[in-house]
């Protein structure tokens, strides 16, 4: 009899540490998934890419220049010229460039009907100098200014950048924003339409 209950004893002995060993085995493979959780969100997290705002959107690195400002708001009137240029491809190329972009509001300061005139297809020749005098090769971030560095155009005339009380200029358009970076390149927001010499 003191044997049973000695054998008996050591069985639930035995099953309490089974028992334990157990829920310390799913209490670890609780927390491991809450580990692999949070990572899974950092991860997430990591691959979200920081970039610039411009016109509601957020322009990132991974896209080119062209993508990045089909995403713009405020930038439908410069990409309806350069679809009208034919120079999406271009501006789509491994480059790098230098885009200096008027807005919507930069354009409607332009004379009356002087945007829809260029957009016609006999005007697509003078549309191209005027877009490509926005555009420089290479790729140029504010740290590589200098007041009154002169950079020459894809169209062939330059463009003059001053410095003035901390806000950088471009020939007489102020730059808004700098410093958008596309895979392609850095753009620059500006508020007026650059007009090259005729």
């Amino acid at each position: 009899m003191k044997k049973q209950f000695l054998n008996l004893t050591a069985g639930i002995a035995l099953l309490a540490m089974v028992t334990a060993c157990n829920s310390s085995k799913t209490t670890d493979t609780t927390n491991d998934s809450s580990i692999m959780d949070t990572s899974a969100a950092d991860t997430a997290m990591a691959t979200v890419e920081s970039g610039v705002k411009v016109g509601g959107a957020m322009m990132v690195p991974s896209k080119n220049i062209v993508e990045n400002a089909l995403g713009s708001s405020d930038h439908t009137t410069l990409v309806a010229a350069v679809k009208a240029a034919g120079l999406v491809e271009t501006l789509s190329g491994t480059g790098p460039f230098t885009v200096f972009a008027p807005t919507n509001e930069a354009f409607a300061k332009l004379p009356a009907g002087a945007v829809d005139n260029l957009l016609k297809p006999a005007m697509k020749k003078d549309l191209t100098s005027v877009l490509t005098y926005h555009v420089v090769a290479g790729s140029y971030k504010s740290s590589d200014l200098k007041n009154g560095m002169e950079l020459t155009t894809v169209q062939g005339q330059k463009i003059k950048l001053t410095e003035k009380d901390g806000t950088w200029w471009v020939n007489d358009a102020k730059i808004t924003i700098p410093d958008v970076i596309s895979s392609n390149g850095v753009t620059y927001v500006i508020d007026g339409v650059l007009m090259p010499k005729k």
